[in-house]
């Protein structure tokens, strides 16, 4: 399955994140020591579900790195056209691709077991589209003081993954009511009112269970679509804020001292045991001679 990684903002003077870029991509942001874009390929390339990756609104002189096949699009000026031209490269390379993943750039703290479990979960059913979402609990007990956007439903509160999966028939299916959700993606009870009063209505009561709202926005989209809830928080822990780039850096620089502190224990551990080991005597050594024959008389 072929990822499509969504890269071409560019923050403008009036975004909170404007004065860490100041003009470049807000893909390129530095994340303890390298862009927060290649965090995403470094967790897309050690996944064995993907094939391809095709990165849109960046360009090969920022010299990324991918173990996968890495193919770049040029910014199409808005997030659906984006998408779109994603899926249709992904068909252009396989012309059997049914199924893509679409990968925000924002989320450094994605892993390649995570994209692994989204794909073979997803794929236990055959729909239209396959919609993460994370639950309050489960992000806030992983990135406390995180402060997403959550929706309040029936018995829960959620908030949207920014890993998910989508048929490739979606980029020519519906595109008028794609973009009005995109464009609302900011906010749960705009994109609801967008679908209808009665779904708005549930919503701002707190009458919707999640089985509910996928029901009611596929039929209302004419689609067949299933909501994937992450027990993984790092899927829906995007950076749109000064705070939350903050919290990314010092987690993932945390998460590299860690590595490096495993490995050097490690090395020491190996070190040790080679030092400890019994040498074997040599052949020829005095110890090891054998001793001469005696002459027979």
């Amino acid at each position: 399955m072929d990822a499509v990684v969504i890269a071409g903002g560019i923050p403008n003077p009036e975004d909170p994140l404007y004065t860490y870029l100041k003009g470049d991509a807000k893909a390129l942001v530095d994340i303890a020591g390298k862009p927060m874009v290649q965090w995403v390929l470094d967790a897309l390339s050690e996944s064995q579900r993907v094939k391809n990756v095709i990165i849109v609104g960046l360009s090969p002189k920022n010299k990324l790195i991918c173990k996968k096949p890495l193919h770049y699009l040029t910014n199409q000026g808005r997030m659906l056209s984006n998408i779109v031209a994603g899926i249709n490269k992904s068909v252009e390379l396989d012309k059997k691709s049914k199924y893509v993943l679409i990968v925000s750039s924002d989320i450094p703290a994605l892993k390649a077991h995570m994209v692994d479990w989204l794909v073979d979960t997803a794929m236990e059913t055959q729909d239209d589209l396959y919609y993460g979402i994370c639950l309050k609990d489960v992000m806030e007990a992983r990135f406390p003081g995180s402060n997403r956007t959550y929706t309040k439903l029936k018995g829960m509160e959620v908030c949207g993954a920014d890993v998910n999966l989508t048929h490739v028939r979606m980029a020519t299916e519906h595109l008028d009511t794609w973009e009005d959700l995109l464009g609302a993606r900011k906010s749960p009870l705009k994109q609801a009112s967008k679908l209808g009063l009665g779904l708005l209505f549930s919503l701002f009561t707190r009458q919707l269970t999640i089985e509910d709202a996928v029901r009611r926005i596929s039929e209302r989209i004419g689609i067949k679509g299933r909501a994937i809830i992450w027990p993984y928080a790092e899927a829906a822990m995007d950076v749109d804020k000064p705070h939350q780039l903050e919290l990314l850096r010092a987690d993932l620089a945390k998460g590299q001292r860690k590595a490096a502190s495993k490995t050097r224990a490690v090395m020491k551990k190996t070190t040790k045991k080679v030092a400890s080991a019994p040498k074997k005597k040599a052949v020829g050594s005095k110890s090891a001679r054998l001793k001469p024959t005696p002459k027979r008389k």
